[in-house]
């Protein structure tokens, strides 16, 4: 067998956050793509459902949508058991609900702060948690955060403390869990995008002028894309990557190099 066929992941079964749109969806559609049943989790479930219909009718998977609020305990316990009794099983899961709020730090709210940190931290606890939990007791599995480089530099120009501080979070969180699990068979990792040029972001007004700034700064000139993400969760999910545990895959054109 050659390494693309041990690379595919037919009957696997995993669920993707924040799956809707942006780089979600394009590792849902990835997974489903390499022969996983996905299914698409994200708090507006009519743009879910149109999502699971795409990728269903393009990949011939079982592709299902779930509602669910990633920072409540008792909606992401019940997707977890959704997913596994309508997909069959919980093989692999990309976490990667998140969002950011530029503001001074000074001027920063504390309910601000609270909800940056309440979604991409306590939000990737939760999820990794209910996962972890049924892979530990069903012979393994591997899991995916959604980090940042901005876990490893301090963006500029635009002010971003809590979204930092989260992400960065997010990465000691993954370590801490990978080794707990080390031995019982649940591998847990991260990636760390940089500037990916999604359809929301690209079409964002407050962001255009940012992103010019960005542009200038970034060695290869330009932001990433999300498909340029794809490869290294179909990598992370199945199993070539059984010795890939505790690991953050920094993904940004060099632009941490500087």
């Amino acid at each position: 067998m050659g390494i693309i066929e041990k690379m595919r992941l037919d009957g696997k079964k995993g669920f993707v956050t924040g799956a809707a749109r942006g780089i979600g969806k394009c590792t849902a559609t990835a997974f489903a793509e390499a022969g996983a049943d996905v299914a698409i989790v994200d708090i507006d479930f009519e743009e879910a459902q149109k999502t699971a219909k795409e990728l269903a009718e393009l990949t011939g998977r079982k592709v299902i949508a779930i509602k669910a609020d990633c920072t409540k305990p008792e909606e992401v316990d019940a997707m977890v058991e959704k997913v596994v009794a309508e997909l069959g099983g919980l093989d692999f899961c990309h976490n990667n609900a998140g969002i950011c709020i530029n503001a001074p730090a000074e001027e920063m709210t504390y309910e601000q702060w609270k909800k940056v940190m309440d979604i991409n931290l306590n939000g990737i606890f939760l999820t990794d948690i209910a996962a972890g939990k049924y892979m530990l007791a069903h012979g393994g599995g591997s899991i995916i955060n959604t980090a940042s480089m901005s876990a490893h530099i301090v963006n500029v120009p635009q002010p971003q403390c809590a979204y930092n501080a989260s992400k960065a979070g997010v990465i000691q969180l993954t370590k801490s869990l990978a080794i707990e699990w080390a031995k019982r068979g649940v591998r847990v990792n991260s990636i760390s995008p940089g500037y990916i040029g999604t359809e929301l972001t690209l079409n964002s007004p407050t962001l255009i002028p940012l992103i010019e700034k960005w542009n200038e700064m970034a060695p290869l000139g330009r932001m990433g894309r999300p498909e340029e993400l794809e490869s290294i969760c179909v990598y992370l999910a199945g199993d070539t990557s059984t010795f890939t545990t505790g690991s953050d895959f920094v993904i940004d054109g060099a632009f941490t190099c500087f």
